[in-house]
């Protein structure tokens, strides 16, 4: 496990990284809105930011994995954490995660969060298993222009 994770190398994306992302999306049964913010203009446009922290990890040049960071100013975000199906629970998820979490803190961000789904256990699991604690007392809303953001 160690041995994979030790090899993996972590690199910021860029928008050349696009396709084989939403290819590892599909292959992990992540959603994908090709019509809202999962377009290529709109991960293109967030990569320009400099709230954005998305990162790619490596495997022997082959893409295996990927998440999108991004923070507020005051609080750190992890989203859309994706690990190749044949490379999961090797320590290439908790890589990232702690890539993600260094850079947010060398922005002075302490307070790290993530939004998981109730239809991903397995996501749960994991962020529960690297020490993130779940808040039953918060109800996330949401306003959207349209069902595809």
């Amino acid at each position: 496990m160690a041995k994979i994770a030790a090899d993996l190398v972590i690199r910021n994306m860029t928008v050349h990284d696009y396709e084989a992302v939403v290819s590892l999306w599909q292959l992990a049964g992540l959603p994908y809105r090709p019509e809202g913010r999962d377009q290529l203009h709109n991960v293109a446009r967030e990569l320009s930011q400099d709230t954005a922290i998305f990162l790619i990890g490596e495997l022997k040049n082959d893409i295996v994995s990927a998440v999108f960071g991004t923070h507020d100013g005051r609080k750190g975000w992890i989203n859309r954490l994706v690990v190749h199906p044949d490379f999961q629970c090797k320590g290439i998820g908790y890589s990232l995660v702690q890539a993600v979490e260094q850079r947010l803190s060398d922005h002075g961000i302490d307070i790290v969060a993530c939004l998981i789904e109730d239809w991903n256990p397995q996501s749960m699991a994991f962020f529960k298993k690297i020490g993130y604690c779940p808040h039953d007392d918060i109800v996330y809303f949401s306003h959207r222009k349209h069902p595809q953001v």
